[in-house]
């Protein structure tokens, strides 16, 4: 018996099998396929962030560490026509005619693959290449299957154009760089629209195997692939036969990039003081920030580090205004090894423009100024002998930079020297109540304590400010005595609270000390580099311990800070403000003025000019026959007399809540503490006051009085030709 196959069983089986196949491939499709239009949307909507570019729209922000290119985009009409058809005819050719997927290079891809085994040929469309972009998979059939898919709903919900620019803006390519604007400047250091058909078709064969076709480092050289699309060009009369005849006889010239400047420490500011973003209605910010200079100052300043790494310095910041428009153009952070370690070192992240540090001594124009105010004059005598105060219980001992002491000079002299002693005798002329008020009014924020915890101290520069703040002041006297907030965009204009701190003739005749050569003569001399070609006011300054030193000058039309140090506080090896930045000053303000009409710095009309004896000690007297120079005066102040300024007498030493301690190894019927007055003459008769107790009379300003244990009170009666001028103030010690 012959039995006939029971196919009615085997045909159920088979389509039970086959419908649970494509159950579970229509299954795995959904669940592996995902739209990708949020993604695609969160990428454009991240690439058009808010870009930061300098005053000549040359980007400050970039990475080439990320994943998507944030920084470099251009809006596809940008884009020139020729560059879009070289790009579409080699990646994509009929991307205006599909939906997503290209199913004719498909099939031809596949008849090559099985015939021919050519595995060349992908046929992934430009839709299809951003899906990949967007959702990366291994390669395989599979995932070329869910490309398709996610590039046809991508295509449901994005234009073409949006497509194209996209991928234009993201096509990778080597070294990390995303886009044709980032690669043009990779390889030819130009943009888009000034690159040759050649450079052009380039770019569009590189982005097939960026590793592979790299023009600095790739193994396959990319002249014939350039050649097959420009002959694909002139078969759709893109291109005519004599661009292809040139084109072969050109070679590709590559152009090293330079990277671009860096700024991120400017940028964050930029950032943090913009607001809110939504408010600008700008895809790009264009700063006042020239990067040029920005480069050259950046340079220096590593420069000028390089060569003082034998004394300890690592970090250094400058910060460049245009006076004229109060604009920032350089804003420079670096550190010594902050280049090499990509920034990891020791505070390179910290931006020692806006961090705050003691200034020193670049705070004395503002005291000096604030006592030109009051109704001192150039002219003003001034002692300068040592000095002594109380700090805390014990008694501090200041002294100038260089230790000198030089008697009586005038306000000019001591400002242009810097000396310590003099600004001492000012704050306590101004006191430091209204000094402080000055500053706070100069924009200096960091000042936040009150006047008693700063105390005189505060005209030695005992508070931190920033360098932003200090050149923002600087920047009142170039304006004429006129506070005004500085700007970093031309987008919104700062704050307008302009407000006037010094009159016009005070600002001027600061400016015109702080550029005499003549007046710094004692601590600096005459040929200091301190000295520039063109008149510029310069005032340098040192901190404690040689931890910062700081340099602040400004001409007829800018405004130059640096400060030098360590970010970790740590100290330098004796770098001062005239060692360290100084010379760097000196080489910012050559080159913002080479080449350029320069000018001597504002003098008010409203000054008097008039000739006075330069010795202090004569022009005390009066003396006829002395050596005299030029001096401005206010109006009123040239119709007086010029006049001696007395300090206030008082009790000098002991400081008052003084603590002292008998030495054991001498005994005690020996030993004699001499107690000292300010501000009174040597020829005066003092009647010192002792626990109540009155001392015989005695010709100067110094008693030697035993020692004894115990807390005791002291006070002074000062006579002065046969008259008691004043009485001091009662101070109190304790002697251990």
């Amino acid at each position: 018996m012959i039995h006939k196959p029971y196919t009615g069983k085997f045909f159920k089986w088979s389509c039970l099998s086959l419908i649970l196949g494509l159950v579970i491939f229509i299954g795995k499709t959904i669940s592996d396929f995902t739209s990708p239009y949020m993604e695609f949307h969160a990428v454009r909507s991240d690439a058009s962030n808010l870009q930061i570019l300098d005053r000549n729209n040359k980007p400050l922000t970039f990475s080439y560490q990320t994943r998507w290119n944030t920084h470099d985009n251009i809006a596809l009409h940008e884009i020139p026509e020729s560059f879009q058809q070289a790009f579409i005819l080699a990646e994509d050719k009929r991307f205006f005619k599909h939906h997503g997927v290209d199913w004719q290079a498909r099939a031809s891809a596949l008849s090559e693959r099985i015939w021919s085994s050519n595995k060349s040929r992908g046929a992934s469309t430009i839709t299809e290449q951003v899906v990949r972009m967007l959702h990366p998979r291994a390669r395989s059939y599979w995932s070329k299957w869910i490309e398709g898919l996610e590039a046809i709903a991508l295509e449901t919900q994005v234009s073409k154009s949006d497509i194209l620019e996209f991928y234009l803006n993201q096509v990778p390519y080597a070294s990390n760089r995303r886009g044709v604007v980032q690669a043009a400047r990779f390889y030819f250091d130009r943009d888009l629209n000034t690159l040759s058909i050649k450079e052009t078709l380039a770019l569009a064969v590189l982005v097939r195997a960026p590793s592979k076709f790299d023009l600095y480092g790739g193994k396959v050289q990319i002249e014939d692939s350039i050649n097959r699309l420009a002959k694909k060009l002139v078969e759709y009369n893109i291109l005519d036969s004599e661009s292809l005849i040139n084109l072969k006889k050109h070679n590709l010239i590559l152009s090293v990039a330079k990277t671009p400047t860096s700024s991120f420490h400017f940028v964050n500011y930029v950032r943090e003081h913009i607001g809110n973003q939504s408010a600008w209605n700008q895809t790009k910010i264009v700063t006042t920030l020239d990067s040029n200079l920005q480069q050259f100052i950046n340079d220096l300043l590593e420069n000028r580090l390089k060569s003082l790494s034998s004394k300890n310095i690592n970090n250094a910041a400058a910060i460049v205004i245009d006076s004229k428009t109060n604009e920032i153009i350089a804003w420079v952070s670096v550190g010594s090894r902050c280049k090499e370690t990509m920034n990891k070192a020791s505070g390179c992240l910290i931006d020692m423009v806006t961090a705050p540090r003691q200034p020193g001594s670049s705070l004395k124009p503002f005291l000096y100024g604030a006592a030109l105010e009051k109704d001192w004059t150039a002219v003003t005598i001034i002692e300068d002998l040592p000095y002594s105060n109380r700090v805390g219980q014990g008694i501090h001992h200041f002294h100038n930079y260089s230790n000198s002491y030089y008697g009586k000079v005038t306000l000019r002299t001591a400002l242009g020297n810097s000396l310590n002693i003099p600004a001492l005798h000012t704050i306590n002329y101004v006191t430091p109540e209204k000094y402080l008020f000055i500053l706070q009014n100069l924009g200096f924020k960091s000042l936040t304590q009150a006047a008693d915890y700063y105390d005189e101290g505060l005209a030695l520069g005992n508070g931190e400010v920033t360098l932003f703040e200090l050149a923002q002041a600087y920047s009142t006297f170039a304006n004429r005595g006129i506070f005004s907030p500085l700007k970093i965009t031309f987008y919104r204009d700062a704050p307008s609270d302009k407000k006037r701190i010094y009159s016009d003739e005070v600002s001027s005749l600061i400016g015109n000390i702080l550029s005499d050569p003549w007046a710094r003569n004692l601590e600096f001399s005459r040929g200091s580099v301190l000295n520039l070609p063109t008149q510029t006011a310069v005032k340098t300054g040192t901190s404690n311990d040689y931890r910062d030193a700081w340099a602040v000058g400004y001409n007829y039309r800018y405004v130059v800070g640096i400060w030098m140090g360590n970010a970790d506080y740590s100290a330098t090896d004796g770098i001062t403000g005239s060692l360290g930045p100084s010379l760097a000053l000196r080489g910012i303000f050559n080159e913002l003025t080479k080449n350029t009409e320069t000018a001597p710095l504002y003098i008010s009309p409203k000054l008097v000019a008039k000739d006075v004896c330069i010795n202090p000690e004569d022009l005390e007297n009066h003396t006829l026959n002395c050596a005299m120079h030029t001096e401005y005066f206010l109006p009123e102040e040239e119709k007086s007399p010029v006049e001696l300024t007395t300090n206030k007498i008082d009790i000098f030493r002991p400081a008052n809540g003084l603590e002292m301690a008998i030495d054991p190894r001498i005994p005690h019927n020996k030993q004699a503490f001499e107690m000292r007055l300010s501000g009174a003459l040597e020829t005066d008769t003092v009647e010192w006051v002792i626990d109540n107790e009155k001392h015989a009379p005695t010709l100067g300003i110094t008693f030697l009085w035993p020692t004894k244990i115990g807390k005791h009170y002291v006070e002074a009666i000062i006579w002065r030709n046969g008259q008691v001028l004043t009485k001091t103030e009662k101070h109190a010690f304790n002697v251990k």
